[in-house]
């Protein structure tokens, strides 16, 4: 296991909560005199007991050792409320609110939500039931469970911190733009409500005639996005860069000094004000034309690769499957938790927020639409009109009569006429709409969110204080859910690596400041294009790699009826049936299609690009990614799995000066209890790769993990037991049987 657990007063869990010790369920039951007096020439304690070479048989002929566990010992625990808080709160981060509704609308609405519920059944909740249920059982951290179950597969824990660092990266620029607008928002004015003015207007660069101001306002103001990926990358944005400064400082902060963020404010405090955005947009001008794309299917999209890539993607993403996060945290549960309802509150409640945030988004979308175009000329000719009549704008800036019933591109031609001050004045006075807006056409790239809530943020009388609660909002929750993160690659780290162990307080510095020179390139004039090239296709091809080897070790190689089995010794309730099922025939081929369509969209589709902003005609155009951008992400995608094979590569290196000794015959149950251990004769080392090595007249025995040596649980599997011992399931626990019913 993982050592003596340091002191309760001295813990908290990821977010703060300080952590308590529970043993009642978990202390071993106890013994009368009798029995004590019996057992004591035998045990003379955990410390002295003698570590077992006993092999048991894996299918596929691949080697382990003994899954041993005693009693599970006193283990450090949140309350299962706070529990399931933090599980959820880790959920419904920022990916839920930005991430899902841009491909949402990027694929078809109704049909990218129809294909991502059946991912979420089939891939996301049962392997979310997994990892939950691995982490409870052996009470680990992800690296030291994968050591424990399959020993030559330990480094695909490393390779899921790796993964976590590269989410952690760009999440975190993702929080120095909520910054960003929230320090715009202290103002009278929002300045993202306003037509700017720009030099040298024109037809083609008037920006309130190609994109609505809170479209140009991200591109222009806040991003000062450059024309490529290729382009601007060696300077910085000024802004961008003091709020990614304050992010990781304030991070590092919170994860030293151990400051509490309430996981209530995390849920409720963004489903509040999305309720309200939601009710306040459904009363928009053709607002519900824009709803009714999010329930409507097109077979189009259903049957297009991509959808089902992108949706597959998102599921390990927004739930944070193959982060190792789940695994970890889920070792502080407590004992007796319902894990299938654990894992559908977490992703019900993943999927309403998702639901929500982009209905608000999609009634926006149709407010834009319907207010743009030939309305949009017809309300500033209406506008332009009164103003001359009360005398605010002179008569030269008066438009014909007749133009309303023209093509918009007439009222470009008559503004391009006026003089140069007569410009200004009309862009001054003309309401914030785009005249060029093409209905299925806006917003393309991943900014939607960011461009739709500053919409919605405006609809409200008092539209500062708004912004400036939402904004802050969406700050502390993206802060939290970069400390949960976080917290999964630095607990892990302590755990395994002893010179950090000593110094727990070095690790979050150390990873607070890589993360800070690490992320720096995403605040570059191109940074936006990086964050989307790694959230859209490095991240989700590694991820899914990561699940497809946990899945396939624990189905197959470790085998799902000894799982199943031991969870019922530990757990005294067997796995789902259906789910074992699932882990075994669908959601490993179903991983591995979703793995072949990233590749083959990768590095053979002739159409991969990414959407960037022309600033001279103010507008989103299509770019085709450059081959140097592609090798980034090979690079970087090999560094995160790199781990994964290095383990037994080391060991099959080193195969040849190793002792290869056979186990000795597994002794009785009888036995055991006279036997005070192996002699030294008997002793020799065992390969790390050899260990797991089964034998088949031992194949109906398992040992669950503990930390003694010889303080395991010895049951026989169901399906071995003879009719003679089917009526009892019997347990050996600390030299005393245990006999529990078998259903």
């Amino acid at each position: 296991m993982m050592g003596e657990p340091p002191h309760p007063a001295n813990i908290r869990s990821p977010l703060g909560f300080d952590l308590v010790k529970r043993a009642p369920m978990d202390q071993p039951p106890k013994q009368t005199a009798k029995a004590k007096k019996k057992e004591e020439p035998v045990e003379e304690g955990p410390s002295s007991r003698k570590r077992s070479n006993n092999l048991i048989p894996l299918s596929w002929g691949f080697k382990t050792r003994e899954v041993r566990v005693a009693h599970v010992p006193t283990h450090i625990q949140v309350k299962k409320m706070e529990n399931i808080l933090i599980l959820v709160g880790f959920s419904i981060g920022l990916g839920s609110m930005w991430r899902f509704p841009y491909l949402c609308h990027k694929n078809g609405g109704g049909s990218f939500l129809l294909v991502y519920v059946i991912l979420l059944l089939l891939l996301g909740i049962p392997l979310l039931y997994m990892e939950m249920i691995i982490g409870q059982w052996l009470r680990m951290d992800h690296i030291r469970a994968w050591k424990k179950l399959v020993p030559w597969l330990s480094g695909l824990g490393y390779s899921s911190i790796l993964a976590s660092f590269l989410v952690s990266l760009y999440n975190s620029v993702l929080i120095s733009w909520n910054l960003l607008y929230l320090g715009q928002s202290f103002g009278n004015r929002l300045p993202w409500e306003q037509c700017p003015l720009v030099e040298n207007i024109s037809v083609t660069d008037g920006p309130c005639f190609r994109a609505v101001p809170h479209q140009y306002f991200w591109y222009h103001n806040t991003l000062q996005a450059s024309k490529q990926v290729e382009d601007g990358i060696e300077m910085l944005v000024l802004s961008i860069t003091l709020c990614l400064i304050a992010t990781w400082v304030s991070l590092c902060v919170l994860m030293v000094i151990r400051i509490k963020i309430s996981v209530l404010v995390l849920i409720f405090s963004p489903c509040v004000f999305l309720v309200c955005f939601f009710i306040r947009s459904l009363f928009l001008q053709g607002a519900m034309a824009s709803l009714k794309r999010l329930v409507t299917t097109e077979l189009s999209f259903l049957s297009s690769l991509d959808t089902w890539r992108q949706a597959g993607g998102h599921v390990l993403y927004t739930l944070g499957l193959g982060m190792g996060a789940i695994i970890t945290f889920s070792s502080y549960q407590t004992r007796g938790d319902n894990y299938l309802k654990l894992a559908s509150i977490v992703a019900g409640a993943n999927l309403v927020t998702s639901l929500l945030s982009t209905a608000v988004i999609f009634l926006v979308l149709g407010f834009w639409k319907t207010s743009s175009g030939s309305r949009c000329v017809e309300k500033n000719v209406s506008n332009l009109v009164k103003l001359i009549t009360k005398g605010l704008l002179p008569q030269a800036a008066g438009p014909p009569q007749d133009i309303i019933h023209k093509h918009p591109l007439a009222y470009l031609r008559w503004f391009s006429q006026l003089l140069r001050n007569t410009q200004e004045d009309v862009l001054r006075f003309s309401l914030p709409c785009s005249i060029m807006l093409q209905k299925e056409k806006f917003m393309k790239g991943p900014g939607l969110a960011y461009v739709a809530f500053s919409q919605a943020v405006s609809l409200f009388p008092g539209y500062s204080f708004w912004a400036i609660i939402f904004f802050l909002t969406l700050v502390i929750m993206g802060l939290g859910t970069m400390i949960m993160l976080l917290e999964g690659i630095v607990l892990p780290l302590q755990n395994n690596i002893p010179t950090l162990k000593t110094n727990p307080k070095l690790v979050p510095v150390i990873v607070c400041l890589g993360g800070l020179l690490g992320s720096l390139v995403f605040t570059s004039h191109s940074g936006s294009y990086l964050v989307f090239l790694l959230d859209d296709h490095l991240v989700p091809m590694v991820l899914v790699v990561i699940v497809v080897f946990q899945n396939v070790s624990l189905a197959w190689v470790y085998g799902i009826r000894r799982f199943r089995a031991e969870m019922f010794g530990l757990l005294c309730c067997l796995v789902w049936t259906p789910f074992t099922f699932l882990w075994r025939y669908v959601t490993p081929p179903t991983l591995l299609a979703l793995l072949t369509v990233y590749l083959l969209n990768f590095y053979h589709s002739k159409s991969l690009y990414y959407i960037s902003w022309n600033d001279s005609v103010s507008r989103e155009v299509k770019q085709p990614y450059q081959k140097i951008a592609l090798g980034w992400v090979t690079f970087l995608s090999v560094l995160a799995l790199l781990p994964i094979p290095a383990y037994p590569l080391q060991h099959w290196w080193n195969l040849d000066n190793q002792v290869i000794c056979e186990p000795v015959k597994k002794p009785s149950l009888s036995s055991r209890k006279t036997d005070t251990g192996p002699s030294k004769a008997n002793q020799c080392p065992v390969h790390p790769l050899r260990r797991l090595t089964l034998r088949g007249q031992d194949k109906g025995q398992v040992l669950l993990p503990g930390k003694g040596p010889t303080e395991g649980l010895l049951f026989h599997h169901p399906a071995m037991l003879t009719k003679k011992d089917s009526e009892n399931y019997t347990f050996d626990l600390h030299g005393g049987p245990m006999a529990l019913p078998y259903s």
